[in-house]
């Protein structure tokens, strides 16, 4: 497939998940750790799973309101989108990321809110990124 870009940035990580990833602007800089799950010492900075949730998080919440501008519908202020990724062995060797989105909509109804949340899921870049690669669940929180 291909795009008409609006926007294109880069980012460079030495060392691995031991090591640092930056934004060319450097708006983003930060240090890299292995989980102690996935046999690294954990401690103070980030992983790639915990970078791809804020992101997916983010850029799902900003599809669901575009959606719901669309069809003029408020979002609350106060909506939240939580993005849990998980890491894994894969059966056939290597391993591969799931990702559920649980998104909260304080007072709108609960067909109004699901609707939102499938059109969402349709739209969102990350979502059609992943479609067909990863599993992926949605609903609300």
């Amino acid at each position: 497939m291909s795009i008409t870009p609006l926007y294109t940035t880069s980012a460079t990580a030495t060392g691995g998940r031991e090591g640092r990833a930056e934004s060319a602007d450097g708006a983003l800089s930060v240090a890299l750790v292995t989980p102690k799950e996935l046999g690294g010492a954990g401690g103070d900075g980030t992983n790639p799973e915990q970078m791809f949730a804020a992101g997916y998080a983010a850029c799902f919440l900003s599809a669901l309101k575009a959606v719901a501008r669309g069809q003029k519908i408020k979002v609350p202020d106060n909506a939240t989108t939580k993005a849990e990724v998980s890491i894994g062995k894969r059966a056939d060797d290597g391993f591969a990321l799931q990702v559920a989105i649980t998104v909260d909509l304080p007072g709108l109804e609960a067909d109004t809110a699901d609707q939102l949340i499938s059109a969402a899921h349709e739209v969102c870049p990350y979502s059609h990124a992943t479609r067909g690669n990863i599993d992926v669940t949605v609903g609300r929180a």
